[in-house]
């Protein structure tokens, strides 16, 4: 199974290695789309899953919904966005649980200034399906939501971005109990704005 995993996330980022022959923009305001390849990691933050860790890899497409509006220094523009997100990796105490997930929604508002640093936050959810429970004792079948601040840090044709982002896994009560995971993580990602 985690043979699988990493074909599927090998063939993902060779599929984004067209992306930079694409005539891409450096800014979003310049921009209808966004490209990116990202990775981030994290711990659990609070009881009994505090021990839990994880890292994923994803991908992401976004339209840019709106252009620069908004009063004084929130003035920036909306961005809706899907990651696909095929590797999972979940270090819980009795075993590693392997997975992937797809986050349907994904609303991100880009600040407009400083021209060269674009702050932005965002909110997300979708869903994980693992090979094993994710808390132990639970389900294969989870639920993500999150939010988070970062930055765009833009090139003259790609950007690099950072964020830190809370995310909560849980089934949604599909099982007793459902403790769900609450984790801190820093996402890093590589991408593109383009028309």
């Amino acid at each position: 199974m985690r043979k699988a995993y990493l074909w599927i996330a090998a063939l993902s980022l060779l599929g984004l290695l067209d992306v930079p022959r694409v005539a891409a923009q450096a800014s979003p305001e310049d921009s209808s789309r966004e490209w990116q390849v990202w990775t981030g990691g994290g711990h659990g933050i609070n009881g009994s899953q505090s021990g839990t860790g994880l890292w994923n890899l994803g991908l992401r497409y976004g339209l840019i919904l709106t252009s620069p509006h908004g009063p004084g220094f929130l003035r920036g523009q909306l961005e809706y966005a899907v990651d696909v997100v095929p590797v999972w990796v979940i270090a819980q105490k009795t075993n590693t649980a392997y997975g992937g997930s797809v986050d349907p929604f994904a609303f991100k508002w880009i600040l407009d200034s400083p021209k060269k640093v674009k702050p932005f936050f965002q909110i997300e959810g979708g869903a994980l399906f693992t090979n094993t429970k994710v808390p132990e004792g639970t389900s294969q079948i989870n639920f993500t939501t999150s939010g988070g601040i970062g930055a765009h840090f833009l090139g003259k044709k790609h950007n690099f971005s950072a964020e830190v982002r809370f995310q909560h896994i849980s089934n949604a009560g599909m099982t007793n109990p459902n403790p769900g995971i609450n984790t801190m993580q820093v996402r890093i990602g590589f991408g593109a704005f383009r028309k």
